[in-house]
């Protein structure tokens, strides 16, 4: 499936929060979608996705804070603890109610938590590959948040090898060398560096703890797709989030892993054009 033109994917648009700027982007026109994207990636997840489905919906995407192209920092907290209340101030920024939502890895436990923490409505909420059920995160994961320091003071080259191999494992398929740079642009740098080890030293399962015992009360209809060859976070994950969710509809991606988007990008399309309709 064609990208969309790189040099076109903007997010043109800023939202104050707290005094931190997250950038973001709308095209196309309809009821509203919106987009989020998880860790570590940017909302360049969707550019596969989104000039279908903006023929469609006007479509809302934007980088989450301290991630792609939004306001990186210094001991910021960009831990799940604060996504969900970013997501939730931007629906409230943008005016719209009820978007159908469409969210992946990091950004399927915040658009979870502002449903049911921030009461948020969605007309319809579809997770690819979320984080959602414990327990979540890798040895490296966990090893990173023992020595963030350590991590944060690597050479360049080091890092760089790191991020390669750390990024290139949420495929299943290998990642062309220019997908690879879209991905890695953001983390490299002094202030990348730091923001990439500062995101996964704040990776904290009580975030998602404090939901998960909640999922059957979800408001919406959700569809859940998963990559049936997902190493991140295996498909029992998924199988086991669907049955705690009231008449949620699962799906498994062939010859997919972590990042859906970009092994079997038409199957996101199809399975979100199934559940928005294409009116």
């Amino acid at each position: 499936m064609a990208s969309a033109n790189i040099g076109s994917w903007t997010l043109s648009q800023a939202f104050s929060f707290e005094g931190q700027e997250v950038r973001y982007e709308v095209v196309g026109a309809g009821k509203p979608l919106v987009l989020v994207h998880g860790t570590p990636f940017s909302s360049l997840v969707w550019r596969r996705i989104a000039p279908h489905v903006a023929r469609h919906r006007q479509v809302f995407y934007y980088d989450l804070l301290g991630y792609g192209r939004s306001e990186m920092r210094s001991q910021q907290d960009v831990s799940l603890g604060v996504q969900n209340r970013v997501f939730a101030s931007l629906l409230d920024h943008w005016g719209i109610a009820r978007p159908d939502v469409v969210a992946h890895d990091f950004g399927g436990a915040t658009a979870l938590r502002a449903h049911l923490l921030n009461r948020c409505e969605f007309r319809s909420l579809t997770l690819i590959d979320p984080v959602a059920i414990a327990p979540w995160g890798s040895p490296f994961v966990w090893h990173v948040r023992e020595h963030e320091a350590a991590f944060r003071g690597l050479p360049d080259y080091l890092h760089r090898a790191i991020l390669c191999a750390y990024i290139a494992g949420a495929a299943h398929r290998p990642l062309a060398p220019e997908d690879l740079e879209l991905y890695l642009g953001p983390w490299l740098g002094e202030r990348g560096q730091a923001a990439f080890y500062r995101q996964i030293a704040q990776m904290d399962q009580r975030y998602t703890d404090e939901v998960e015992r909640r999922y059957g009360e979800m408001r919406c209809p959700v569809c859940i797709l998963w990559g049936e060859d997902d190493k991140w976070i295996p498909i029992v994950q998924g199988r086991a989030l669907a049955a705690r969710v009231p008449n949620a509809v699962f799906r498994s991606v062939q010859n997919a892993g972590h990042l859906v988007q970009e092994d079997a990008p038409e199957a996101v399309v199809a399975t979100l054009l199934g559940v928005i309709g294409s009116d």
